[in-house]
């Protein structure tokens, strides 16, 4: 037997003295100089709460974590972010429940590899949210609720959030090795089983991975138009669709024409490359139509025939490429961790930014330490609440940034 559904919820509460943030200024982002453009912002955006100091220093930095061998430092306390004057005190119609209505959803993991990252998406996301009390995080977790409670609680102690447990035995036996030791471990699949982990009343919900950070509204990415499809996603049309899967796949007709495209409306389009860690989901949807069953049988077929090598991301694309609903690609200006072996650094791609996405080999928070980072790794740190201050930017990022000006 496995276990699913929600085992804590995360406490919310008022009464901080209110500060109005809306003039200063966001993280540095590259100009359109170099191919690349800046994200703007305007003022009023977001408004945060203070923190008293002395309540914020007894939980920075010190709270170990008990069991297990060496243990661990708790981040810092996040600021307490509060909505803007037009979005309404935050708790909603049925008392700040998960099923209120006018709630945003987002749904991460939570483990001990990726934690700091994990920590860093959420901050980055009350932090430019125009409502962040209207934000209700969805953590998935497979191992030590308890510890992870905890740290939740010292970064965010008013978050409006719900832990899940997702037992790893769901998956195990179907998950095939691949390139990288990291994409098999089964919490990287919970994300298929979002529709029965959680409520039901929860008709849509944003995904996100770990190593990322946004720099802008999160509710812009919500409110995107899936246009009757499931899933959402920046689609990436000239990508090498061929090098995610193996000759075999590619050799046997019955399998290669998965991606055949069809004029019927609940067939495919043409198939392109989509990333998986930045998706909006039509949950409704994924129910009635049984996508979780489907992505199943995929990995059974490859348990037996072996029809690509990296992860969870083939049974994605053989079950959606084609059925996407298009998301702009600055929801996802992804590959900033390098490839799934060296990890080295990249540029961002050319356009707008809204979201900085380090997919591939090259975490961010483990260059910083190794003190070998990447020249946009310093926008990612910022939003690093394990650190009690911010690396300074290198000389060569320094060079690519300008002051950031309304």
């Amino acid at each position: 037997m496995y276990q699913i559904g929600p085992i804590w919820t995360c406490s919310g509460s008022r009464g901080f003295r209110r500060r109005d943030f809306s003039r200063q200024k966001p993280p540095l982002l590259p100009k359109r100089a170099t191919g690349w453009r800046r994200h703007t912002a305007s003022a009023g955006d977001f408004t945060t709460l203070e923190t008293n100091q002395s309540e914020a220093a007894s939980t920075e930095g010190k709270l170990a974590w008990g069991g297990g061998e060496g243990g661990g430092e708790a981040p810092r306390r996040a600021p307490e972010f509060r909505n803007a004057a037009e979005c309404g005190g935050g708790s909603g119609g049925d008392g700040g429940g998960v099923c209120d209505e006018s709630l945003v959803h987002i749904a991460i993991t939570l483990d001990e590899e990726y934690l700091r990252g994990s920590v860093a998406a959420v901050h980055s996301v009350l932090r430019y949210a125009r409502c962040p009390e209207d934000v209700f995080f969805h953590f998935l977790v497979a191992s030590d609720p308890a510890r992870l409670e905890a740290l939740v609680r010292s970064a965010f102690p008013r978050l409006r959030c719900k832990l899940y447990f997702f037992d790893p035995e769901r998956v195990r036996s179907l998950i095939s090795s691949s390139v990288r030791q990291a994409l098999e471990q089964p919490l990287n699949y919970a994300r298929n089983y979002l529709p029965d982990l959680l409520e039901p009343c929860v008709r849509r919900v944003v995904y996100l991975d770990s190593d990322l950070v946004l720099v802008d509204d999160v509710a812009k990415l919500w409110r995107t138009d899936l246009a009757g499809r499931a899933v959402g996603a920046p689609e990436y049309c000239r990508a090498n669709f061929t090098k995610y899967f193996t000759p075999r796949f590619w050799s046997d007709p019955s399998l290669a024409s998965t991606f055949s495209s069809s004029p019927h409306p609940h067939r495919r389009g043409p198939s392109c490359y989509f990333n998986t860690g930045v998706m909006v989901l039509d949950l409704d949807r994924w129910r009635r139509r049984g996508y979780t069953r489907r992505i199943e049988r995929w990995m059974e077929v490859q348990k037996r025939r072996r029809i690509y090598e990296l992860g969870s991301l083939p049974p994605f694309l053989l079950v959606f490429a084609g059925r996407v609903a298009p998301i702009d690609h600055r929801w996802n200006q992804h590959g900033l961790g390098g490839d799934n072996v060296l990890g080295s650094c990249r540029d961002l791609h050319a356009g707008p930014v809204s979201l900085l996405h380090w997919s591939g080999s090259g975490k961010p928070w483990a260059r910083i330490d190794a003190l070998r980072p990447c020249p946009l790794d310093s926008l990612w740190s910022p939003f690093d609440l394990y650190l009690h201050s911010a690396p300074s930017p290198s000389p060569l990022l320094l060079l690519l940034l300008t002051a950031y000006s309304r």
